[in-house]
């Protein structure tokens, strides 16, 4: 279809595939510079904002949403957790966040971070269609990459740019586009899934609760006062048919139970969803205007809460240099966004499998690696060398080492 006839041709100066977090932001980045950039996206406004997902942001990305003046929404209705509770061996361990490394996360939606991202660029004229189809990127190699795509009322539109951001998520189109002999994929593939629920009942903790116990790993999350998320360990090809609510709550409950009586407050179940993950890495980031950003270039699993703020960390970094790049330094200005973005990104890598592997219970576990695992868990929130690593990875690192 690349040479088909097509009803419209525009120009900018950068395409984005992909209107999640990151694409949003990096086109509300580049519009505070007065750079135009024109986003597309294959899902609807409306089926991306009422795909329920959670969301931890480290101190830096609440502030940057503030700042770069996204919206204020975060200070009024998000929560400011200075820290989280480890359960494990039936008693509760808190990481203070704000008392050993002076920083606090905030739990605030992936979906309102979206919904504040597209009020945004409707609210500053910026250009973002939805629900488009046979999206197409052409001519990366070139200094003159193309876009196409239909249109909801099936008209054909090009886009013509200097450079195309892919940020179209785990299942990037993008990504692909980089030839197989010139890239390589890290992964990992975990034996276990998350059973997550969505549940109308009161708040059962304050903060966060990352459980460890010999039936598997529970977190215990919140969504607003009175409806919660919560997720346990299940198998990658557990249905959610087989789970009454019952069977649920009974779950939950037995791997939080401990000796201070700790209990879930419970209610009806709104949502069930199997979550399966794993880690990726796609390099290279960058092949000739094409750059990658987001889940399109890396997943990490859930555990470290790691995924949007990389995502948004890719696009700070991105905005800055595609700024210089298209202010006169041309294309080796990007030659900086892989290794700045891949540091963080392995290092949240190493975060989110150390926290996988340190609070679920592997297949086939035996006793000598439940028992090694308590003790690795008693290490970590024993010690305050344990408990300050914690905050660190857990927080966004030290503003001394941040990319």
């Amino acid at each position: 279809m690349a040479d088909a006839v097509v009803d419209t041709v525009s120009s900018v100066p950068v395409a984005v595939v992909g209107a999640g977090p990151a694409g949003l932001m990096l086109a509300h980045r580049l519009g505070r510079a007065g750079i135009d950039a024109i986003v597309v996206d294959t899902r609807t406004r409306r089926e991306i904002e009422t795909t329920q997902r959670a969301g931890i942001l480290e101190a830096d990305a609440a502030r940057d949403l503030v700042e770069t003046g996204v919206s204020d929404r975060i200070l009024r209705e998000g929560h400011e957790h200075e820290g989280t509770v480890l359960r494990f061996g039936g008693r509760p361990h808190r990481i203070p966040f704000k008392e050993l490394v002076g920083e606090s996360v905030w739990l605030y939606p992936q979906t309102d971070v979206f919904i504040d991202l597209a009020d945004a660029r409707e609210r500053d004229g910026g250009t973002v269609h939805f629900g488009v189809g046979d999206t197409e990127v052409l001519d990366v190699t070139t200094g003159a990459p193309r876009v196409r795509y239909t249109a909801p009322d099936g008209s054909r539109h090009e886009i013509r740019a200097r450079y195309v951001v892919g940020a179209d998520g785990s299942r990037s189109m993008c990504r692909n586009l980089v030839p197989e002999d010139r890239r390589v994929r890290y992964g990992k593939e975990y034996p276990y899934a998350w059973f997550g629920i969505l549940a109308e009942a009161p708040v059962s903790a304050p903060e966060l609760v990352y459980a460890h116990s010999e039936h598997g790993f529970a977190l215990i999350s919140q969504r607003s006062e009175s409806v919660q998320r919560m997720y346990f360990q299940c198998s990658p090809d557990e249905s959610v048919d087989a789970w009454s609510d019952d069977r649920v709550w009974e779950t939950l409950q037995a791997r939080v139970a401990g000796e201070d009586g700790f209990r879930l407050n419970e209610g009806p179940i709104t949502d069930k969803t199997v979550l399966r993950f794993r880690s990726f890495v796609q390099e290279p980031m960058r092949w000739g205007s094409l750059v990658l950003a987001g889940d399109a270039a890396h997943t990490v699993p859930p555990t470290g809460a790691r995924g949007l703020n990389l995502a948004l960390h890719d696009v700070k970094v991105l905005a800055e240099l595609l700024l210089r790049a298209l202010g006169g330094a041309g294309d080796a200005a990007l030659d900086d966004y892989q290794p700045r973005a891949l540091q963080r990104v392995w290092r949240a890598q190493n975060f989110s499998h150390w926290m996988t592997q340190l609070l679920h219970t592997a297949p086939g576990g035996s006793p000598f690696d439940l028992r090694r695992q308590l003790g690795e868990l008693d290490n970590a929130v024993g010690t305050r060398s344990g408990r300050t690593y914690l905050a660190e990875q857990y927080t966004g690192w030290p503003a001394s080492s941040r990319g």
